[in-house]
């Protein structure tokens, strides 16, 4: 038997896949097969020239059954594809919210839901919780009650469940834990845990805050088969989903959710001395500052930092009349450019509708600062702010004011004023004004 070239065995190494932006263009990738979700985004990310934030991931999205989850990025890409049934595909997306319990755990695991915080009365540092979780030989329990679709009917169960690295269990006697009343339902390790993209009429679903866990089988799908493998779940609110979806990668993956979480950071410190520097806009890294003075001071004083943010705005709107968007002075004609620059932005969506600026935001994260602007529906002349804040979607109005002959946009009913949209996100990245937190995240969407 003829042995086979290096080439040869190199050549039939790799696999083809085909990766949809959110405009449903695709693009074909030549995968080898131990290339991870992290190097096919990483692929995407210096070929299209997005910036690199490791919030990009590579999303499996099944259209029929309404089902979607962000990969992991150490996962392999082969084996998940050929699980994947011919009409599901992979999507290239932002995620905001990916690694976001790690920097704030406390906001993902209520006390309630927690049997370790339970314990220790809920004092527990956020350090503490996480390693209870990254550790193996911990036991960590999230517990409380979950609707689950009964198997080939529409009707749903309202049963107590417990999460646990040995995998999900439910008790037949109310909210005892009792082995003997515990039964297993699902194991850990043969499944993933997916969101549901359709609405809660298609199943009927008692909350909108549905989720799927879906059993992974290295055989390929044959068409509706897949429905044997899913148990549908539906908890009371969005908190408690998040939790449960969390929880889940956090036991199952462990200790590798964390390392991948930690080593884009140790890549780009070892890289920073020949790389240009992206300047953060975390809402923890900026302060209120007064240089009116020698030596710059922090301001404390809320209200006095209110009043220094709105000395600022007027002092932009000034700057603004003098220089136009190109940079040149020209104190009598002002640059129409300043009207539609705005749509050069990767965060100007144009004329989309509400629910859509809903579900853009939901599928890249809720986090604190995730925005969008988009033309308004109601009035052809004013603009939204469309703003994620504490896992809920918030509107703003943007109105325009004409001063001078001159047209300019606010937030505030005209306390704040700017001529152009791009100075106006500029300055809430850096100043929350009357919003809840400061832009921080932009959302948007990449054409491959």
């Amino acid at each position: 038997m003829p042995s086979c070239s290096p080439d040869c065995c190199l050549y039939q190494a790799v696999e083809i896949i085909k990766v949809f932006s959110e405009d449903g263009v695709g693009k074909v990738v030549e995968v080898p097969a131990n290339m991870t979700a992290r190097d096919v985004c990483q692929f995407l990310v210096y070929k299209n020239h997005c910036l690199d934030d490791n919030c990009w991931s590579l999303v499996e999205h099944h259209s029929l059954l309404g089902l979607e989850r962000c990969l992991e990025d150490h996962e392999l890409v082969v084996p998940v594809q050929a699980c994947m049934s011919p009409e599901s595909k992979f999507l290239f997306r932002k995620n905001y919210a990916k690694y976001e319990f790690f920097r704030n755990p406390l906001n993902f695991f209520p006390e309630q839901m927690v049997a370790w915080c339970q314990e220790t009365n809920g004092s527990i540092p956020q350090s503490q919780l996480l390693q209870n979780f990254l550790n193996s030989s911990s036991c960590p329990e999230i517990q409380g009650f979950l609707y689950m679709k009964e198997t080939g009917r529409k009707s749903w169960k309202k049963l107590y469940m417990f999460l646990r690295r040995s995998g999900l269990y439910y008790s037949t006697k109310g909210m005892s834990k009792e082995p003997r009343h515990l039964q297993l339902l699902l194991d850990l390790e043969e499944s993933n845990v997916f969101t549901v993209t359709t609405g809660r009429k298609m199943h009927n679903a008692p909350t909108d805050y549905q989720f799927c866990i879906k059993v992974s089988r290295m055989t390929p799908s044959k068409g509706r088969t897949e429905q044997k493998e899913l148990k549908m779940l539906c908890a009371e609110d969005e908190q408690s989903r998040t939790c449960w979806m969390t929880a889940f990668r956090l036991l199952k993956f462990g200790i590798l959710l964390y390392q991948n979480y930690k080593s884009p950071h140790q890549r780009k410190t070892a890289i920073s001395n020949f790389t240009t520097p992206v300047r953060s806009v975390s809402e923890n890294s900026l302060v209120a500052m007064d240089f009116s003075g020698r030596t710059g001071r922090v301001i404390d004083n809320p209200v006095e930092a209110q009043s220094a943010a709105m000395e600022e705005g007027h002092t932009w709107r000034k700057r603004s009349q003098r220089m136009n968007v190109l940079g040149s002075p020209s104190p009598l004609h002002p640059s129409p450019l300043s009207s539609v620059i705005h749509r050069t932005q990767l965060w100007f969506h144009g004329r989309i509708m509400r629910e859509e600026s809903h579900r853009m935001i939901t599928q890249q994260g809720q986090v604190d600062g995730l925005f969008l602007l988009r033309d308004s529906q109601s009035n052809p002349k004013a603009f939204v702010l469309t703003l994620c804040h504490h896992q809920k979607i918030k509107h703003f109005q943007i109105l325009p004011f004409e001063e001078d002959g001159q047209v300019f946009f606010s937030l505030d009913d005209g306390s704040t004023k700017f001529t152009d949209l791009i100075h106006l996100v500029e300055f809430y990245q850096l100043n929350r004004g009357i919003l809840p937190c400061k832009l921080k995240h932009p959302c948007t969407m990449v054409a491959l």
